[in-house]
């Protein structure tokens, strides 16, 4: 099976310090949903893990968090037929203890149980340094991308030396699927 997991703000749609509080408030990256359609089509299942701390913080319920993934869900589907096999979310506040807020791995080890695979070398596309270090802390490949977060991120002396760089989604998935 190949299997991809995506960071969702800053990767799949635009980014906002204030969070994405609600489904007007979801724009997509140019080039994203094309390219989840692509990754589909190449025979890639397509996973999302995400923080979603503004569930903690009461910025919005979890209706409205499910309203924004089925825009999500519906607009990808406009665009060439793409999907998303599924979706993982860390609710908790930044200080949470939990183990499924990235940088901790508890979110990438629930998807390998639920796919009953070995995450070693697969890809991880975010924008931050916590997206790529849950990855690195289960093996999977990182790839970072500039939209989002991801200029400031490539500067951090602590990326991962073995991170791949590209502009946006829309490259990362040219060169998997070239």
């Amino acid at each position: 099976m190949k299997l991809i997991i995506l960071d969702r703000d800053g990767v799949i749609n635009e980014d906002s310090e204030q969070f994405i509080k609600s489904p007007e408030e979801w724009h997509p990256i140019p080039g994203s949903l094309e390219a989840i359609a692509r990754l589909n089509q190449w025979g890639w299942r397509v996973v999302v893990a995400s923080n979603q701390s503004g569930v903690g913080r009461g910025l919005f319920d979890m209706d409205t968090l499910n309203s924004i993934h089925e825009k999500m869900v519906k607009s990808l589907a406009q665009a060439g037929g793409g999907r998303i096999d599924a979706i993982f979310f860390c609710p908790h506040a930044a200080d949470s203890t939990c183990d499924c807020r990235k940088p901790k791995p508890g979110l990438l080890k629930q998807i390998a149980e639920r796919f009953n695979v070995d995450l070693a070398g697969v890809p991880t596309v975010g924008d931050s340094m916590r997206d790529l270090l849950a990855g690195e802390a289960v093996g999977c490949a990182p790839y970072l991308v500039l939209t989002g977060k991801g200029a400031r991120t490539r500067e951090d002396p602590a990326l991962p030396p073995e991170t791949r760089v590209f502009p946006d989604l829309a490259a990362v998935v040219a060169e998997l699927t070239a």
